[in-house]
């Protein structure tokens, strides 16, 4: 099964579901979550790097995360089709 090594704390885990890396090292995961095919649960896992901050300019830690993430959430939407798949529009939690 394929792993990851975390870019930041060297971590490495195994067993992750679906996972798309990014250049800059974001990522989106896809992984089930329960213990059946029924009512099991399917979750989208985004990860953005924000890059040093540049000269006369914020960082992108200090943008909302709702606005960090959007273009990540929505490749992972599109390329999943999660909404096709599933007829939910919006996510029933959101952390």
């Amino acid at each position: 099964s394929p792993s990851h090594s975390d870019p930041v704390d060297k971590s490495v885990a195994s067993q992750q579901g679906v996972r798309l890396v990014f250049r800059d090292n974001s990522r989106i995961i896809f992984r089930l979550s329960g213990t059946g095919s029924v009512g099991a649960t399917i979750r989208m896992y985004i990860e953005a790097v924000a890059p040093p901050p540049s000269e006369g300019s914020g960082s992108a830690i200090d943008r909302a995360p709702n606005e960090a993430l959007a273009p990540l959430v929505e490749l992972g939407l599109k390329i999943s089709k999660l909404e096709e798949f599933t007829g939910r529009e919006e996510p029933t939690v959101i952390t």
